[in-house]
């Protein structure tokens, strides 16, 4: 995997992909391609991508940044961190830099991504992926990383087993806490509790974390998002800890105080949001499933008449 192009240079994409081009700057070995435009392109061509983090400050220069896919050529290894809404999107612009031999990691808010990839790419190799990371776009140039998470779980059942072990050497090398667990899809899962649940829940009461853990009642409905999508899961035969629910409140406790989602950050700024993603498709889901969400369905429907679709 000698060309590794991140998509998206967001608070994802520029947090793992800022290690990756600050690990492999100069390297014959592997080469990190940035795809981003406008100013936030322009800075990171020249001065590079400044991340802030909890363990430091470092500046990242990838090979080359350009959202000209001709310009990038084609790629073997693909991170996708756009907004799940722009999944289809990206994947038509950067065209150019996807052969059949390139590898796909999504790493977006959501646990359709595979599908939805393989939908346009059936003959390309996708595997499932998900952070953990408190990161954000500051700037053009900046990203900061805050609550000492930043964690990458991916994994493919019928993935190249030399191709995954390689991807694994190169992110753990770069410094990532990476993990490459058996059964994906689980991990996958209890993702998809931790951002969907918190994500509405925040933007629902227009509170960060900490208000939301404190106030009872608050603190109440986000435990029935997480116990009725632990249902949903338990339909479709997906494993999940007996404790997941407890785990993933504990996490958020340990974030800081003012700890809020990319959703709900999205939602302040009047951007359009991943509602559709995170809370609608759990509400689709059940009802297919004839799995009861009622705290979905009275969430889903005030978030949209409060978001921007």
């Amino acid at each position: 995997m000698k060309k590794i192009g991140i998509v998206g240079i967001g608070g994802v994409g520029g947090y793992f992909g800022g290690l990756l081009a600050k690990k492999y700057e100069g390297s014959d070995q592997v080469q990190v391609y940035f795809m981003a435009r406008g100013e936030h392109g322009e800075a990171i061509r020249e001065k590079g991508l400044t991340v802030e983090t909890t363990t430091g400050n470092f500046v990242a220069h990838p090979t080359l940044v350009s959202a000209d896919p001709t310009e990038l050529g084609p790629m073997d290894l693909l991170l996708i961190c756009t907004k799940s809404y722009s999944l289809e999107q990206s994947l038509e612009q950067y065209s150019a830099c996807i052969t059949p031999d390139t590898v796909l990691l999504p790493l977006l808010n959501g646990v359709d991504s595979k599908e939805r990839i393989k939908a346009v790419l059936p003959q390309n190799e996708v595997w499932d992926g998900c952070v953990y990371v408190v990161s954000r776009y500051l700037e053009p140039g900046l990203v900061k990383e805050t609550g000492g998470i930043g964690r990458l779980i991916f994994g493919a059942a019928d993935g190249t087993p030399e191709k995954l072990k390689q991807a694994e050497t190169l992110f753990g090398d770069a410094g990532f806490k990476v993990l490459h667990p058996d059964n994906i899809l689980s991990s996958i899962w209890e993702k998809f509790l931790f951002i969907s649940s918190m994500s509405s829940t925040l933007v629902y009461f227009e509170e960060t974390i900490g208000p939301v853990l404190n106030t009872p009642a608050h603190r109440q409905l986000l435990v029935s998002l997480l116990e009725e999508l632990k249902a949903v899961a338990r339909a479709q035969h997906i494993t999940l800890p007996e404790d997941i629910s407890q785990r993933h409140l504990d996490m958020m406790a340990r974030l800081p105080h003012d700890s809020i989602t990319s959703m709900y950050s999205d939602f302040l700024n009047g951007n359009k949001t991943e509602t559709e993603s995170l809370t609608g498709y759990v509400v689709r889901l059940g009802q297919r499933l004839q799995v009861p969400v009622p705290t979905f369905d009275k969430v889903y429907t005030a978030l949209r008449q409060k978001v921007k679709q």
